[in-house]
C-alpha cells in the first residue's frame, strides 16, 4: 500500500513537470514561451475541464507580436491579455517566480510584470471561469486577471463601477484601441476619445428598474445586469436568450457584442449600437455613413469633400483647403489663428454622433456667433448649429464620421472648420509698387474703414433690438405680465412661430383634420412648402409661459422614429399652439375602423411593433421618464407605408428621477383606462402597457373594444360549434376583451381576427398577439410586461409570456358594466355622464367585491389637464 502511494505521487509529479501544459496549476521557477510549447500552440496551462487555456501566442499568425493570453478554447476567443501594449517576439518568455509574473523579450528585457504582492507566490491557477490567479501558501488570492480586464468579460465576472474596457486595435493587434466601455454609476457607456456615442439605456431591450446608483456589471445565464445596493437591486437589465456561457466583448470596430455558446456553436445575442453608422469612426474622418437595410454601412464623402487618396481614412476638403489639427491638452487655453479660417457646410440631412449626448456650448446665438466661438478655440474642429433654438454644438479634439439621416427631418446643420493653404509672398516688384502708393490713400482708407465700421455697428444694434422685442413677445403674455421671463433662452426650444404665421399657414384655420383632448388640429403649409399639423391647445394645465416653454423644450428634444416630431410652437398672449409634422395617413382609428382599404395583417403587426417601440422609448429611453396616459388609436398616427407614430406624448406628465410615480388626477379615455385609475392605486408606466394591450386587441379584431354588436349565429353555426353568444355578450352587445379571453381559453384564435382579412392570417399569428395583449391587460400592474419586453416578444427576441387567467377575471365584470352602460347610453338622448358599478374578483380569495360607483364620460376624455 505504501509503495502504491509513492508510485502515485511520483506519477503526479511527472505529470506536473513533463505534462505541465495540461495542468491547471503551476508553481514558481516556471518558464514558458511559444518556442517551448510550440507543439501545443503556445499553451502551458489549462483550466480543470479544458474550457480555458493560458498561452504565449500571436493572434492572426503575425510573426512579430506575441502576447500572454487567456483563451476560451471552444471558440478560440481571447478573453484577456497581459502585455497587450508591450508584445514580445517569438522568443519572448513568461517567468513565474515567488514575486509574481514577468514577461521579457530577448536579452532579458522586461516588458510586463504583475504589481508588487503582499506575500510570496505559491502557485498560479487558471480557473474554470477563465480567471488567472496568483495564490499564496494559504490559498489566498494575491492577484487575478479578472481585476485587470482588457476588452472582454465572461459569465460570472463582475465589473465594478468606474472600470473601463478598452478595445483592441484589431483582431491581430491587441494593443489598446480608441474605443472605451465605462461602467458609470447610472449606465453602461461607450466612448471614443472621451466622447459618448452609445448607452445601454438607448436599447429597447434594456429595462431600467431603479434609479439607484450602479455598483457593478455582471452576466449570467439569463442576461446582462447592472446591479446597485451591493447586488441587492437590479438597476438596468437586458434579458437575453438562455445560455450557460457568454462572452461580452468591446470589439475593435467599436461595438459591444454579447455572444452565447453551446459547445463550439456561437450565437450573437446582443449588439450595441445596432446601427453601425452610430460608431464614431466607421467611415473614417468625415466619411459619410449611410446605413442600408442589410445593416452593412456604405461609406462615401459629403459634398465638397473627396476621399483621402493615400488610404481610406476618411475624407478631405476639395481645393486649397486643409483640416486643422486640434491643439493638445496643454494648449487648450490658447486661441487659434482666425486668419484663413473658413467653414464648409454639410447640409441639413446630416448628423453627428455627439449631438444627442453633449450639451450646446452656447444657447440662443446666431450662426455667425457660433462660428466665431469655434474659430477662437484651437480645440474646436467644427460645429453643428440648430436654427430653431440657436443651440451651438462644438466638435472638439477629434473628428469622426458623418451620419446621413436618410431623409429624417433635421433642423440642424454641420459646419467643418478648414484653413486656406498659405499663398506665396508678394514679389519684390509688388513691394516696389507699394512704395509709390499715394499718401492720401494711406490717410483716407483707415478713416473710411472706421466710418464703415460705425455704420455696420449701428445697423447691427437696430437689428438686435428688433429681434429682441420679437423674441420676448413670443414667450410672454400680451398683457403686462409681472413675470420676468426671457424664455427664449430655455435650452432646446424648437422653432417659434407668430400666431399670424400659423393663421396664414392654415388659411385661417379652415382645414380641420381632427380633435383631441387638448384641442382641434388643422392642416397647414409653411412658406417652405412643408405640410404641418397645427394643434390649438385648450385647457392646458400649465401655469405661466415659462413653464409652457420649458415643457415644449422637453418635447422638442425627444426624437424617435415612432414618435410624432414637434416642429415648433406659438406662445403669444393667451394663445398656445403646437406645430407637428404632418402624418399623411391620419390616425389609426380612421384607418382601422373606417370604411377605407383593409389593413393587412403584416401592416397591423408593424403598427403594433412601431407603437410598442415608441412607448418603450418614452418609458426608458428619455432623460425623463414619460407616461403617455392616453394610448389609443386616435393618438397613433400613420405615415407613409403605415409607419406608426405616437402623438400627444409630450403633453402627459413628465417624471424626473426624483419624482413619485403617482398621479392624483384621472385622465385617459373610456375603454383604455387601466384598473388602477379606478381604484386610486399607484399609476406608473404599466398604465400605458394596459392601454397598449387594449389597442392591440383592436388591431387584431378591427373593431372597437368597448361597444361592439355581436352577430347572432345561425342554427347551423350553433349546431356545428361556430361562434355563439357567450357571457361576453348581452342583448347583442359584446365587450371584446372578454370575448378574446373566452376564445383564448377555448383556443379559438382565428375567430378573433378581423373578418375583413378573409383568411389572410394564420391562427398562430393571431395567437401570438392575443397572448401579448392579454398579458398587457393583467389587472395587477406588476404582472404586466414592460414595453421593452413587449417589443422583445413582438420581435421574437424573448419568449412570449402566457396570460394569467386569475388576473384577467376582472374583464368579466368590466364586460357586464360596459354592456349595461352602453344599453343605457343607447336609450338616453343626453347621457354625457353614465355611472355604473363594477365588480371585482379577488384573485386570492375567490370572493367578489365591488368598486365604488364610477363615472365614465361617454366617448370623451376623463378629467385632467396634463
Amino acid at each position: 500500500m505504501e509503495g502504491l502511494l509513492v508510485f502515485s505521487t511520483s506519477l503526479l509529479f511527472c505529470a506536473l513537470v513533463s505534462g505541465s501544459s495540461f495542468s491547471e496549476v503551476i508553481f514558481p521557477n516556471f518558464t514558458a514561451s511559444n518556442l517551448l510549447f510550440v507543439d501545443n500552440e503556445g499553451a502551458f496551462l489549462f483550466s480543470r475541464n479544458g474550457t480555458f487555456k493560458a498561452a504565449i501566442l500571436n493572434p492572426g499568425g503575425q510573426a512579430t507580436k506575441f502576447y500572454l493570453c487567456v483563451m476560451h478554447v471552444a471558440s478560440n476567443t481571447i478573453i484577456w491579455s497581459a502585455n497587450r501594449d508591450a508584445p514580445v517576439s517569438s522568443s519572448g518568455k513568461m517567468n513565474l517566480t515567488i514575486n509574481g509574473i514577468t514577461i521579457s523579450d530577448q536579452g532579458g528585457h522586461v516588458k510586463w510584470f504583475t504589481p508588487p504582492l503582499k506575500s510570496s507566490v505559491y502557485s498560479l491557477l487558471l480557473t474554470e471561469m477563465g480567471n488567472l490567479l496568483l495564490r499564496d501558501q494559504f490559498n489566498r488570492s494575491l492577484w487575478e486577471s479578472f481585476q485587470y480586464p482588457t476588452d472582454t468579460i465572461v459569465t460570472g465576472q463582475e465589473l465594478p463601477v468606474a472600470t473601463v474596457l478598452s478595445s483592441a486595435v484589431s483582431n491581430d493587434n491587441l494593443s489598446t484601441g480608441d474605443y472605451r466601455l465605462a461602467i458609470a454609476d447610472t449606465d453602461l457607456v461607450l466612448q471614443w476619445h472621451g466622447q459618448t456615442y452609445w448607452m445601454t439605456s438607448m436599447d429597447t431591450r434594456a429595462v431600467k428598474n431603479s434609479n439607484d446608483k450602479v455598483n457593478y456589471m455582471s452576466m449570467n445565464s439569463t442576461g446582462l445586469f447592472l446591479f446597485g445596493q451591493r447586488g441587492l437591486q437590479v438597476v438596468i437589465q437586458i434579458i437575453l436568450p438562455p445560455s450557460n456561457f457568454r462572452i461580452a466583448q468591446l470589439s475593435a470596430s467599436g461595438q459591444f457584442i454579447i455572444s452565447g455558446f453551446s459547445g463550439s456553436n456561437r450565437r450573437q445575442d446582443f449588439v450595441g449600437p445596432l446601427d453601425s453608422c452610430q460608431i464614431p469612426f466607421i467611415c473614417g474622418r468625415l466619411g459619410l455613413c449611410t446605413d442600408t437595410i442589410s445593416k452593412s454601412p456604405t461609406c462615401s464623402c459629403p459634398p465638397g469633400f473627396q476621399s483621402d487618396s493615400r488610404n481610406w481614412n476618411g475624407c478631405l476638403p476639395i481645393g486649397n483647403l486643409y483640416l486643422p489639427m486640434a491643439c493638445t491638452s496643454t494648449e487648450k487655453s490658447g486661441k487659434s489663428n482666425s486668419s484663413g479660417i473658413t467653414y464648409l457646410g454639410l447640409g441639413y440631412d446630416m448628423d453627428y454622433f455627439t449631438t444627442i449626448f453633449s450639451e450646446p456650448i452656447k444657447y440662443g446665438v446666431n450662426l455667425s456667433v457660433c462660428q466665431d466661438i469655434c474659430t477662437a478655440s484651437c480645440s474646436c474642429l467644427g460645429i453643428f448649429f440648430q436654427n430653431s433654438s440657436g443651440s451651438c454644438f462644438a466638435l472638439e479634439d477629434k473628428l469622426g464620421s458623418i451620419i446621413l439621416n436618410k431623409g429624417d427631418d433635421n433642423e440642424q446643420m454641420g459646419y467643418i472648420k478648414a484653413e486656406v493653404v498659405a499663398t506665396p509672398n508678394i514679389s519684390s516688384s509688388s513691394s516696389n509698387q507699394e512704395q509709390d502708393f499715394p499718401v492720401v490713400a494711406l490717410v483716407l482708407l483707415p478713416f473710411t474703414g472706421f466710418m464703415l465700421m460705425i455704420a455696420v455697428g449701428f445697423l447691427w444694434w437696430r437689428r438686435w433690438r428688433f429681434a429682441d422685442k420679437k423674441e420676448k413677445k413670443l414667450c410672454h403674455t400680451s398683457s403686462h405680465s409681472s413675470e420676468d421671463l426671457d424664455a427664449f433662452y430655455i435650452p432646446g426650444l424648437p422653432q417659434r412661430f407668430d400666431y399670424e404665421e400659423l393663421e396664414v399657414a392654415t388659411d385661417n384655420f379652415k382645414n380641420h383634420i381632427g380633435s383631441g383632448g387638448f384641442g382641434a388640429v388643422y392642416k397647414g403649409t409653411l412658406p417652405d412648402k412643408t405640410v404641418v399639423a397645427v394643434k390649438k391647445i385648450i385647457n392646458l394645465g400649465i401655469q405661466g409661459n415659462k413653464d409652457f416653454c420649458s415643457e415644449i423644450a422637453a418635447i422638442g428634444n425627444i426624437r424617435h422614429v415612432n414618435l410624432v416630431k414637434l416642429r415648433g410652437y406659438c406662445a403669444q398672449g393667451k394663445k398656445r399652439l403646437l406645430v407637428y409634422e404632418y402624418m399623411s395617413r391620419g390616425s389609426l382609428d380612421k384607418t382601422l375602423f373606417g370604411g377605407g382599404a383593409v389593413l393587412e395583417w403584416q401592416e397591423r403587426f408593424e403598427i403594433a411593433l412601431g407603437t410598442a417601440r415608441g412607448l418603450a422609448y418614452l418609458h426608458t429611453g428619455c432623460e425623463q421618464k414619460i407616461i403617455h396616459c392616453d394610448v389609443k388609436p386616435e393618438n397613433i398616427l400613420l405615415h407613409d407605408h403605415f409607419q406608426a407614430k405616437i402623438s400627444d406624448f409630450g403633453l402627459s406628465k413628465l417624471l424626473g428621477p426624483e419624482q413619485s410615480s403617482l398621479f392624483t388626477t384621472m385622465r385617459g379615455t373610456r375603454g383604455y383606462l387601466a384598473p388602477e385609475w379606478l381604484t386610486n392605486a399607484a399609476i406608473c408606466e404599466k398604465t400605458d402597457v394596459y392601454s397598449f394591450g387594449m389597442v392591440l386587441l383592436e388591431l387584431v379584431s378591427g373593431r372597437k373594444n368597448c361597444l361592439t354588436r355581436s352577430q347572432s349565429p345561425s342554427n347551423d353555426e350553433s349546431n356545428s360549434g361556430g361562434t355563439q353568444l357567450t357571457s361576453s355578450s348581452v342583448s347583442g352587445l359584446v365587450y371584446f376583451p372578454l370575448f378574446a379571453l373566452e376564445m383564448h381559453e377555448e383556443g379559438r384564435y382565428l375567430e378573433l381576427a378581423d373578418p375583413k382579412l378573409e383568411g389572410r392570417v394564420r391562427s398562430e399569428e393571431v395567437e401570438k398577439l392575443v397572448y401579448i395583449a392579454l398579458c398587457c391587460v393583467h389587472e395587477e400592474p406588476g404582472l404586466r410586461p414592460s414595453m421593452v419586453n413587449v417589443v422583445g416578444m413582438l420581435e421574437g427576441s424573448i419568449p412570449v409570456s402566457h396570460p394569467r387567467i386569475e388576473s384577467l377575471n376582472f374583464l368579466r365584470f368590466y364586460g357586464r358594466g360596459f354592456t349595461e352602460a352602453s344599453m343605457i347610453e343607447e336609450g338616453t338622448e343626453q347621457s354625457e355622464i353614465i355611472s355604473f358599478p363594477l365588480a371585482k374578483a379577488s384573485a386570492t380569495s375567490g370572493t367578489i367585491g365591488s368598486y365604488s360607483n364610477l363615472s365614465f364620460i361617454s366617448s370623451q376624455h376623463i378629467s385632467g389637464p396634463r
